[in-house]
């Protein structure tokens, strides 16, 4: 173990007060009922909060052990927590929800327990793609319709956030995903490779791998999520319904110690180093820590020269705000699965939610940390083209489109 992560653990264990602070949900009725909690993981940013809870014995003071797994791809989170390998995990908002309504995969009731994240993915486009002039949504669509061929882009899952946020962009051009261009999915952690070998033209995924294909010279980043959707909904700490119903003393455990990592990385500029130092490990993203430190402080660049500082970058805490897990959110994959036709009729747009997002639990857990909770579960949200979401014409705003399925 290197002295910097020594350093982070000492740093850790005196923050949490584990030698002072009894366990605070450890007894009598609030114990948790299982004491060993796998959390599954992809090797992105956005898995700190969940690596962070472990890593500085958040989880001990709730009387839980909380055991990082890293896994390959999305389908293989799904499966796991379907089938029970994994207790819980970093997981897509959007693939939580198609697996609910059996259209991304096994059907199976599922339940969020809280939001991870807000913003902090983005778009790369090929330099080949850069060089011909393609370096935003508006002079992509003019390199496409000027050199009429296939053109490929890849998202993550095809329920997911990636896809959802691909989509969109394009859909704002008038760029049809399904019929004006191949879709494909491909796992995180591999998008840079296949873009270096030229398999897609486009990506949309979690950092740091937009960042990573700037480092590694073979791609720009044409836009952020945060300029598609600012304070967006992202990962979301996701299980099962017979999780929930069978242990929601560690449920609510698990949430108290991610909600106390995520404070404490979004508290101080040296916290978020610290955290880039040690999810860029081998056992997490494998991957420079320059590849991460740079967009989780804000500070940007498209690989093309441009620089910015971007105050909507990643934020896992921002007072609160980015972890309650608001029936609004939930309810917006929804009708973008119904806009892509990936669900056929309506659903009950607000019922799904309701089953799904844990809002008592995680107003449970928030409450006993002192951590404030917003008073409606809905929230209001204008995206990129202008068009406002609040959840409540769900079904009129999915079929308002002019791109779609």
């Amino acid at each position: 173990m290197s002295a910097e992560r020594r350093q982070l653990l000492a740093t850790g264990a005196a923050l949490t007060g584990l030698s002072a602070l009894p366990s605070a949900w450890a007894a009598g009725s609030d114990k948790p009922e299982k004491e060993e909690v796998r959390i599954g993981f992809i090797p992105l940013t956005d898995c700190a909060s969940v690596v962070m809870a472990a890593a500085l014995g958040f989880d001990r003071k709730y009387g839980i052990k909380i055991v990082p797994t890293k896994e390959a791809s999305w389908a293989g989170v799904r499966d796991k927590l379907v089938n029970g390998e994994l207790d819980m995990a970093h997981v897509l908002y959007g693939l939580i929800y198609g697996v609910h309504l059996g259209v991304a995969g096994p059907k199976k009731d599922m339940a969020v327990l809280m939001t991870l994240n807000n913003n902090g993915q983005a778009i790369t486009l090929s330099r080949k793609l850069a060089d011909a002039g393609a370096s935003d949504i508006t002079s992509l669509a003019k390199v496409m319709q000027k050199d009429k061929r296939d053109y490929t882009f890849a998202q993550t899952f095809p329920t997911g956030t990636h896809a959802m946020w691909l989509y969109y962009w394009l859909a704002s051009a008038g760029i049809h995903p399904m019929k004006d261009a191949k879709v494909i999915t491909v796992p995180p952690p591999q998008m840079v490779a296949n873009m270096r070998v030229g398999n897609m033209d486009g990506f949309c995924v979690g950092e740091p791998w937009g960042h990573r294909a700037i480092i590694d010279g073979i791609g720009i980043t044409a836009v952020t999520t945060q300029d598609i959707w600012r304070d967006h909904p992202e990962k979301v700490l996701g299980t099962t319904g017979d999780f929930v119903k069978k242990y929601p003393n560690t449920a609510r455990a698990v949430i108290m110690a991610v909600l106390e990592a995520s404070r404490w990385i979004d508290a101080s500029l040296s916290n978020k180093q610290k955290m880039a130092e040690t999810i860029a490990d081998k056992a997490y993203v494998n991957t420079s820590v320059d590849a991460i430190n740079q967009r989780i402080l804000g500070r940007y660049q498209n690989g093309l020269g441009k620089t910015w500082d971007d105050p909507n970058y990643m934020k896992f805490f921002n007072d609160g705000a980015v972890n309650f897990p608001y029936l609004s959110d939930g309810m917006w994959f929804l009708t973008q699965h119904k806009r892509w036709g990936l669900i056929k009729e309506h659903p009950d747009y607000l019922g799904v939610a309701r089953q799904i997002n844990q809002i008592d639990l995680y107003k449970s857990a928030a409450s006993a940390l002192g951590v404030s909770v917003p008073k409606d579960s809905m929230r209001s949200s204008k995206l990129m083209d202008g068009v406002v979401w609040d959840g409540k014409d769900p079904a009129r705003y999915a079929d308002g489109f002019k791109v779609k399925a």
